[in-house]
């Protein structure tokens, strides 16, 4: 599909602040957007419906799903996520970049999907940071940190399968290290 080149893709395991990175590169550069995600997990304190996600029910995801509306999803910790096509491709047609911050599985079928589409991988500086971002979120129990680590081992190894790398030590310089991919390949990338 044509604007391809406009579509990034931000990946990394939980705690390692890709949501934080978007967040600071948004603020910076309102140029660029963020496609806000379907989910059906409970909105965690402060978020709100259509501002973070569009929080719905299993069965209305489900309905989306099999109406060939959601074009990447996945099922984590129980709960589903998925990128709706409409939120994409309005982007794409308007030539304004726009960002996923999604899992990895769902980075691989936007990519097999918008194959022009730039993905980026954010690590973290190590996996004991990582353990500690995910305790001090506060968020979660010790059973569901432990999983969250596991994953993170597996999601790393196939972080080469990714356009771009990016490890964030400070979340400053990170997002502008992500902008500075985005201006490469909106620049370079094919229509």
């Amino acid at each position: 599909m044509q604007g391809e080149k406009y579509l990034f893709v931000v990946s990394g395991p939980s705690g390692t602040g890709k949501d934080t990175i978007v967040a600071r590169l948004l603020a910076d550069h309102p140029e660029i957007h963020r496609t806000i995600s379907a989910t059906t997990r409970a909105p965690r304190e402060g978020e709100q419906d259509g501002v973070n996600y569009y929080f719905v029910s299993k069965e209305d995801f489900e309905h989306k799903l099999q109406n060939d509306e959601i074009v990447e999803h996945t099922c984590y910790c129980g709960n589903y996520y998925g990128t709706l096509r409409s939120e994409i491709e309005r982007h794409m047609r308007e030539k304004t970049p726009v960002i996923l911050v999604i899992e990895v599985e769902g980075a691989g079928n936007i990519k097999r999907l918008y194959p022009g589409a730039t993905t980026v991988f954010v690590l973290p500086p190590n996996i004991e940071e990582l353990e500690r971002r995910l305790r001090a979120r506060g968020t979660e129990d010790e059973e569901t940190i432990q999983r969250r680590l596991t994953r993170a081992q597996t999601e790393i190894a196939n972080a080469v399968s990714y356009d771009e790398h990016l490890v964030n030590v400070e979340v400053g310089p990170c997002a502008e290290s992500l902008y500075t991919i985005i201006q490469y390949h909106i620049q370079y990338g094919k229509e």
